[in-house]
């Protein structure tokens, strides 16, 4: 069973940064993506960023050059945001799952995400 706990978010004005924290425990795919999703009041889950266990990843034209996504070995992940404006603000969301063996890059997008964390909220002003 995995269980992740992201931590991390908070109110920030714009042009400031946060990093964001996922500690995923009970993964134990050989192959996994890990990814950061965001959602707003009346707005579908966006996707990120994502990264794979062979540290592959991918982001969101959006977050291009001001977000960075990160793994260490211990299975935690990490979303670096600097360059902060208010289109943001949402709540950030830990998603995990298993990578097949022909699959190369994680997709952002939430169907492909088994596990999912409870959330983080970060404001921006």
């Amino acid at each position: 069973h995995v269980q992740l706990v992201e931590s991390g978010g908070g109110s920030v004005q714009a042009g400031g940064s946060l990093r964001l924290s996922c500690a995923a425990s009970g993964l134990t795919y050989s192959r996994f993506c890990m990814g950061w999703f965001r959602q707003t009041p009346g707005k579908e889950r966006e996707g990120v960023a994502a990264i794979s266990s062979a540290g592959r990843t991918t982001s969101a034209d959006s977050v291009k050059g001001r977000f960075t996504i990160s793994r260490d070995n211990a299975k935690t992940m990490y979303l670096q945001m600097n360059s902060l404006n208010p289109e943001d603000s949402g709540m950030y969301y830990c998603a995990a799952a298993a990578l097949g063996p022909w699959t190369q890059t994680c997709p952002l997008r939430s169907l492909f995400f088994a596990s999912w964390g409870q959330g983080t909220q970060v404001t921006v002003s």
